[in-house]
């Protein structure tokens, strides 16, 4: 069942430049209880996405001109702000990228994370508190009543990032977006991140959006990966598919530019050549046709299907189309 499907979705933006196209159809659905993880280089509509449905974009200049948004059925883009408010930090929570500018820096730690309890579970001032001190001591912050009293100055960033999460499910949401939460943190920090995520996730039965451009965690983390490039879900699937039965070629090219730790093992890192297309004036054709080693005269012509390359497991590639020649090379892993 999920708890959350997109259809469709685009968001523009009008810029001195002209237009943006920054989503370009996105398709993407999550089950309960259940993570998947969004991943994909810098720039590809990743955060915007999500941004959109829960009505945190600035618009102007920003715009959605088309798609839906069903979260447990109710579609979250045809909400009026009042109704939005009332399930946003509710229902759907989301955990910021840099929690340092996320935080306001004049009010104490405490009386940040006691807001959402007042708003949206009607507690009083007191009892707020002593929750925000029971999250603060939940998402394992040494001496959880003294920090209670500080302001944001005085975190490291691994703290705050402690704080965003506290904040973000103090009301026990269904549903928790996370936009890159490990972004400039060590990587001990970042380990200790994604376990309190795992275990929060446990406790509260939510399902989880990942957002990143690290396989690393995604590989950790989840349970279903949706690669995005250029406004468009390229490829979607289990992790194991998506990771050891690549169905793209750009999949391929992210996981031949990851650096692994194999005993004994050297490999060269491969880049991916060139730059994303220009979303001013998008492609017709296969936004990554310009990048692809294995683009054929079919990619430069016409827009590709989506194709079942196995079962749930999905790819915008016209290599998958039933009467492609095969591409042995594009697979990787272990196919059994």
């Amino acid at each position: 069942m999920s708890i959350l499907e997109i259809n469709n979705l685009q968001v523009e933006f009008d810029t001195y430049g002209g237009t943006v196209h920054a989503v370009r159809g996105l398709d993407i659905s999550v089950a309960k209880g259940k993570t998947l993880a969004v991943v994909g280089e810098s720039g590809c509509g990743k955060s915007v996405s999500f941004q959109a449905i829960m009505g945190l974009l600035p618009m102007p200049p920003g715009r959605i001109t088309s798609g839906s948004a069903k979260f447990m059925g109710q579609d979250l883009l045809k909400l009026k702000d009042r109704e939005m408010r009332k399930l946003r930090g509710s229902q759907i929570a989301m955990i910021f990228q840099d929690p340092m500018s996320s935080l306001n820096p004049t009010k104490k730690i405490g009386a940040q994370i006691a807001e959402s309890l007042i708003i949206h579970k009607g507690m009083s001032r007191k009892d707020a508190l002593k929750e925000s001190l029971h999250l603060l001591e939940l998402t394992r912050i040494a001496d959880a009543k003294k920090r209670l009293n500080q302001y944001p100055f005085e975190f490291s960033g691994g703290m705050l990032q402690r704080v965003m999460i506290a904040i973000a499910v103090a009301c026990k949401p269904q549903l928790l977006i996370a936009d890159e939460p490990t972004t400039a943190l060590d990587v001990t920090i970042q380990d200790q991140i994604l376990a309190l995520l795992k275990d929060l996730q446990r406790e509260y039965e939510m399902s989880l959006i990942l957002i990143t451009h690290d396989l690393g965690v995604v590989a950790r983390m989840a349970d279903e990966v949706a690669v995005m490039y250029a406004g468009q879900i390229l490829e979607q699937g289990s992790v194991d598919d998506v990771f050891y039965r690549s169905a793209h070629p750009y999949t391929l090219g992210l996981k031949q530019a990851l650096p692994h730790s194999q005993e004994g093992k050297s490999s060269k890192l491969i880049p991916i050549d060139g730059l994303p297309p220009d979303l001013f004036s998008p492609p017709k054709a296969c936004s990554y046709v310009s990048r692809c080693p294995m683009a054929s005269q079919v990619c430069k012509d016409k827009a590709p299907l989506i194709f079942e390359a196995e079962e749930k497991h999905f790819s915008r590639c016209w290599l998958q189309h039933p009467q492609a020649p095969p591409q042995p090379q594009l697979f990787c892993g272990d196919r059994t």
